[in-house]
């Protein structure tokens, strides 16, 4: 029976085509070490107990309600006091849109600037972007991102395709990377929007840059976050923000997100959104309201949320550099941000002690989960080439305990590769 043009040509998430092999082999009652999701184990990270006190508390207050359609006042006045002290961007209150989570923002966002065959710059491997692009059906202008430059778009990468563009996806700290933009770097992206925008004259459509930062305040060591608007303010114009707290306070289920952006493009986000019903519950929009006042609470919480992420994401790192140095076609780079480690497994064309040849990537991905019973995420699930032999592991689930256990069937596995 035919359906939609969208429906019939929607391409298939390997992420979930993975994830239910993963949910098989562990209900057949095989032991998985499961880096695929992007999400936390609530036994491993808990969300802030501030919070979830005043979840239940304003459930029995019976906010219970439909809020408003933009977000309630009382937590677009806390984001606006909350991104003001933490991130030093001034927005009003008709420039803050709150939605359920980042991805109705990012939907509305692609809604709102982008027509049917508008050329949609994108990054791969990133999130998502591909998808979103197809929904609206936009004109796919990939760039392909690289391990020599940390996996981040570049300016230079960008240029050839920028004339008559209608957005710019970006984001950082990267999914599924976990690395960021250098300052420089963003600056001169943000020079090639002026650049173009300023071609276009008064009377054209603009170029805007969706800046998708969910994982902003999650940065390790030296590195620092940057954002457009604070690099070039004269950018507070084209730029789109996504940002909510289901990283950052490991509270994925809990769907409160925000935008900030230009009045009129936040308008028309939010009546695409008032059609959708992606709001966030009544309930969960008063509890982050006073919990984003309590900043005291939000660095405790931050510190000792920050360093397990981190510890985490360097002893496996420091795994994969052993068994790299040990001669193994294996490698990592250096955790900057976020959740994720991203490793490499260079293992096509090689073969197996039982005399089989490992052809595809694809091959690869089942040969690690198979005899390592490593589960991670490959990065032409996010839009890259076939071949391409990198991976996002994910660490929002992982026990401690786990890791040398992990990194110890791995070395096996791979002992078992001529």
């Amino acid at each position: 029976m035919k359906l939609s043009h969208l429906s019939e040509t929607l391409i298939g998430s390997e992420i979930v085509k993975l994830g239910g092999e993963i949910r098989e082999k562990i209900r057949q009652g095989e032991r998985i070490y499961n880096f695929t999701v992007g999400d936390f184990d609530p036994s491993v990270f808990p969300i802030p107990k501030e919070l979830e006190d005043g979840i239940v508390d304003a459930y029995r207050k019976h906010f219970t309600n439909y809020p408003a359609a933009e977000g309630n006042l009382d937590l677009r006045e806390a984001v606006m006091a909350f991104i003001r002290d933490t991130e030093g961007l001034d927005y009003s209150l008709n420039e803050i849109l709150v939605a359920s989570g980042g991805r109705p923002l990012i939907y509305a966002t692609f809604r709102a600037v982008c027509d049917k065959g508008d050329k949609i710059i994108y990054a791969t491997p990133s999130w998502n972007n591909n998808h979103y692009t197809h929904f609206v059906e936009g004109e796919h202008v990939v760039i392909e991102a690289t391990a020599e430059n940390n996996f981040m778009p570049t300016a230079d990468a960008i240029r050839p395709f920028i004339k008559d563009a209608a957005l710019i996806s970006l984001c950082s700290p990267q999914n599924p990377t976990g690395t960021t933009f250098r300052k420089e770097e963003l600056e001169a992206i943000c020079d090639l929007v002026f650049e173009e925008n300023a071609r276009r004259g008064d009377g054209g459509k603009k170029l805007y840059v969706m800046y998708d930062q969910m994982y902003w305040q999650l940065t390790y060591g030296q590195i620092k976050h940057y954002n457009p608007v604070s690099l070039r303010p004269a950018m507070r114009a084209y730029t789109i923000f996504i940002d909510a707290i289901s990283k950052v306070f490991a509270a994925t289920g809990v769907r409160v997100g925000w935008s900030m952006g230009p009045k009129r493009v936040i308008e028309k986000m939010k009546a695409i959104l008032g059609h959708v019903g992606a709001w966030a519950p009544m309930a969960e929009q008063k509890a982050v309201a006073g919990f984003l006042g309590k900043r005291e609470a939000i660095n405790t919480y931050l510190i000792h949320f920050k360093k397990e992420i981190e510890i985490r994401l360097h002893r496996i790192y420091d795994g994969f550099i052993k068994l790299k140095n040990a001669g193994h076609n294996i490698d990592a780079i250096t955790p900057e941000a976020a959740i994720y480690l991203t490793v490499k497994f260079d293992l096509t064309g090689k073969k197996t002690i039982d005399g089989k040849t490992i052809d595809t990537q694809a091959d690869v991905t089942s040969y690690i989960l198979n005899e390592a019973k490593l589960a991670i995420v490959p990065f032409y699930a996010f839009g890259s080439e076939n071949n391409n032999p990198w991976y996002r592991l994910s660490v929002g689930t992982c026990k401690k305990e786990e890791i040398d256990e992990m990194l110890g069937k791995l070395e096996d596995a791979l002992k078992k590769i001529n």
